[in-house]
């Protein structure tokens, strides 16, 4: 029986793939793995019993990577499942900035008691008039599922449009439409687009890309929109360049005190994964990687380990162990094993970054002697016995 809790309301859609083998509890340090979305969990102090923590939904920025990697607590997170909920608010946020959409609205609700509205509108509709996007280039920086989405959209509605992504993944590259200009600088993207819109993760090397620096770059009365985190931009660069004229709107889904109210900001509350579709593609994702971790040791979009998948075991046992991504470990593994008389049927070994995850399955039953060894091993986390 598994234990399991959750940090803040999961879709039922997702939990409903939970067998009769898990229990949901209240009492977190209790569980084995942890659902959350965006409770912060720096503060917590993560239980031995934890083995997993499943974020429904993309940004981890509020759990503790490090820390649950010390631990051999694996992170997942669900990319691509609110992909689509994202996508839509950024063709939403082109057209409410190309549009003044918002300003006319605004105007409506002003004269909403005058009889005579429909007239007075067709001499200050002229006020809103804005422009069209079809024709224009749409700069995207950051080719992940979001941003491939978004491009494929833009293509379709007539922009020209440019992406750039170092790391462009070969699954993306396969769904990214022809169409699409892929540039190898930034650069480019600054000097060439009319709109530019950003879709990396938080990064040291990211964080305040969109600065004054950036922003010289780029075309007078550009659109900037930013529906990936806040910090990637220097808000206040922004604000400047709202005043000189340089940006004509900026679109951020991240309300904060900088650009809430101000002139040319169009500031939404963090709506971008918030449909009832996302959030049940998080849950059901979220679930079934930590089930598929819990049950058969299978790390499938983990952040702070790397991904290594052996399906189901078909041997008498499986052993799991998490440790520091250094040389010489497997042999000492294997090792352990061998002196036990036990014969390794298949293993797998996969890295990232720092630390490092091993499965081996075995002919025999894995006792407590063989996982008191593996522990004592200099580099090791966790062992578990997976079967």
């Amino acid at each position: 029986m598994f234990k399991y809790h959750c940090l803040n309301p999961i879709a039922n859609v997702g939990l409903q793939n939970f067998t009769d083998n898990y229990k949901r509890t209240e009492d977190v340090n209790e569980a084995q793995g942890i659902l959350v979305r965006s409770a912060s969990m720096h503060e917590m102090e993560l239980s031995s019993n934890l083995l997993a923590v499943a974020r429904a939904g993309a940004g981890v920025n509020n759990i503790p990577l490090d820390a649950c990697a010390e631990k051999g607590i694996v992170v997942f997170n669900t990319p691509g499942a609110n992909a689509n909920g994202v996508k839509e608010l950024v063709l939403a946020g082109m057209l409410l900035a190309s549009r003044d959409v918002i300003g006319g609205i605004e105007w409506v609700k002003s004269d909403k008691d005058d009889e005579n509205i429909a007239k007075a509108a067709e001499k200050e509709k002229k006020k809103f008039a804005g422009t069209e996007i079809e024709g224009k280039k749409l700069g995207i920086i950051g080719l992940g599922a979001i941003g491939v989405k978004v491009a494929n959209a833009a293509v379709h509605l007539g922009m020209e449009v440019y992406g750039y992504d170092p790391y462009l993944s070969v699954d993306a590259a396969w769904n990214l439409s022809r169409s699409v200009k892929h540039v190898l600088n930034v650069e480019e993207i600054y000097e060439e687009c009319d709109f530019i819109t950003i879709h990396v993760p938080a990064l040291p090397s990211t964080k305040g890309m969109i600065n004054s620096d950036a922003i010289s770059l780029m075309k007078d009365g550009v659109i900037l929109l930013n529906f990936a985190r806040d910090v990637l931009v220097n808000e206040e660069d922004v604000l400047e360049a709202i005043g000189s004229g340089k940006v004509r709107k900026y679109v951020s889904d991240f309300p904060n005190p900088t650009t809430a109210g101000k002139e040319g900001c169009i500031v939404i509350p963090h709506l971008g994964a918030s449909t009832e579709e996302s959030e049940d593609n998080c849950a059901v994702m979220a679930v079934k990687e930590l089930k598929n971790y819990l049950e058969n040791g299978n790390i499938v979009n983990s952040v702070n380990f790397p991904n290594c998948d052996m399906g189901i075991c078909s041997q008498a046992g499986r052993v799991a162990v998490a440790h520091k991504n250094i040389s010489g470990m497997i042999s000492k593994f294997t090792t352990v094993f061998g002196d036990n008389g036990i014969n390794i049927t298949d293993m797998m070994n996969k890295s990232k970054g720092d630390w490092a995850y091993t499965m081996l399955d075995v002919e025999s039953a894995v006792s407590d002697e063989i996982v008191n060894q593996l522990s004592k091993i200099d580099g090791v986390v966790r062992v578990r016995v997976v079967k």
